[in-house]
């Protein structure tokens, strides 16, 4: 029997590296405003954004993000130049997600694994280059009067995706899957890895046709498209996107519980004439807390509205599971309840004084007149 070709003999016609990387800027940033700021000052292009191939009946986004154009830049992979295409999309919610496009052509398979690695070394989570903070400064200055209480803290997400489009010869994703070692691809790891390790990293992977394929990990997605463009890498980045803004509320409320167990306790040892106002005052804040992160968070919820494509939707949600954006989700549910749940007996709490002081205050009234009519006889 003739050997299993090597991945080496696999040769990658037209392919892309995408590198992500997400920040949370902002309480909210006014798209209007923002691409007006762009265009004026950076004097580049700014669009709204949509899905390039997918029927807007079958998923669009809620709000489109605005895309832009942050045009080329050179990345030193591994000493060797390369040119990348360099764009940010800002979401309603606050978050700029900036993308770093490598194209890829004519290059064996270990060597698009390579050039992959590389450019996670050069620009990914343990980079310390400055390169992603530099878009973001850069976005940051020219889009400041459109951003609602910008962030004081950064907080961020990367994320690295391999496409191949194009291969020398037309293989089925069963075929591909033989031939090349996706999972050493997703995981990034030069040693061979155990069978358990492998069948983890190919848990969530994905076809529609016989020949694309689609495997999704914690940092890393490798997409076979050979039928041209697809939106899985804005379906990837959507889902990223979700991810900062959920851990940012869910960081948020967490410093505030607390802070806000301190607050009632200091409210309710005030003993004073203003002590149910200092209780109510609370309580007017923790309400005012809860509709703010409420309305963002079903903003992040619904940023993507899924109706008939499947595939994708499966894609989506499968990426959420995966970066355990609904568990995030969850929590800050669960907090914001007990937030909830404290302003409502603050709020019974702070009735029940004015109404104990209304009372005391009838009842001196009552004495007063009849201490004056006593006096009067």
């Amino acid at each position: 029997m003739d050997p299993s070709p090597s991945p080496a003999s696999l040769h990658i016609r037209s392919g892309e590296l995408v590198a992500l990387r997400l920040f949370d800027v902002a309480y909210a940033i006014d798209l209007t405003a923002a691409a007006e700021l762009w265009t004026a000052r950076a004097r580049r292009e700014s669009r709204r954004s949509r899905l390039a191939t997918t029927p807007p009946k079958a998923l669009a986004f809620d709000v489109p993000p605005l895309q832009l154009d942050l045009g080329s830049t050179e990345i030193a992979i591994d000493g060797i130049p390369s040119s990348a295409r360099i764009s940010a999309r800002l979401y309603d919610f606050g978050v700029v997600a900036f993308s770093a496009r490598l194209d890829v052509t004519d290059v064996a398979w270990p060597k698009f694994v390579e050039r992959l690695n590389g450019l996670d070394r050069a620009i990914g989570a343990e980079a310390s280059n400055g390169f992603w903070t530099g878009l973001l400064e850069r976005v940051r200055i020219a889009i400041q009067p459109a951003l609602d209480r910008p962030a004081t803290e950064t907080l961020e997400e990367d994320y690295l995706i391999g496409i191949v489009r194009t291969l020398d010869e037309p293989l089925s994703a069963g075929q591909l899957r033989e031939r090349v070692d996706i999972p050493a691809l997703l995981s990034g790891e030069s040693r061979t890895l155990s069978d358990v390790a492998r069948r983890d990293l190919m848990q969530r992977s994905y076809s529609y046709y016989t020949d694309d394929l689609v495997a999704l990990a914690w940092d890393r997605a490798f997409v076979y498209e050979p039928h041209g463009d697809s939106d899985v890498a804005d379906i990837i980045e959507v889902a990223n996107a979700q991810l900062v803004e959920f851990r940012y509320y869910d960081e948020l409320l967490d410093a505030e519980l607390p802070r806000m167990y301190d607050r009632v306790e200091d409210a309710r040892r005030t003993i004073s004439v203003l002590a149910s106002r200092r209780v109510a005052q609370l309580a007017h804040k923790l309400y005012t807390l809860v509709a703010e992160v409420t309305e963002l968070t079903e903003k992040v919820d619904n940023v993507l509205q899924v109706t008939e494509d499947v595939y994708l939707a499966r894609v989506y949600s499968g990426a959420l599971d995966l970066f355990r954006v609904p568990k995030i989700a969850a929590a800050v549910d669960r907090k914001l309840a007990i937030i909830r749940d404290t302003y409502a007996a603050l709020y019974d709490e702070a009735s029940s004084r004015r109404a104990e002081i209304l009372e005391i205050a009838i009842v001196l009234l009552i004495a007063i007149e009849l201490a004056l009519a006593l006096l009067r006889h």
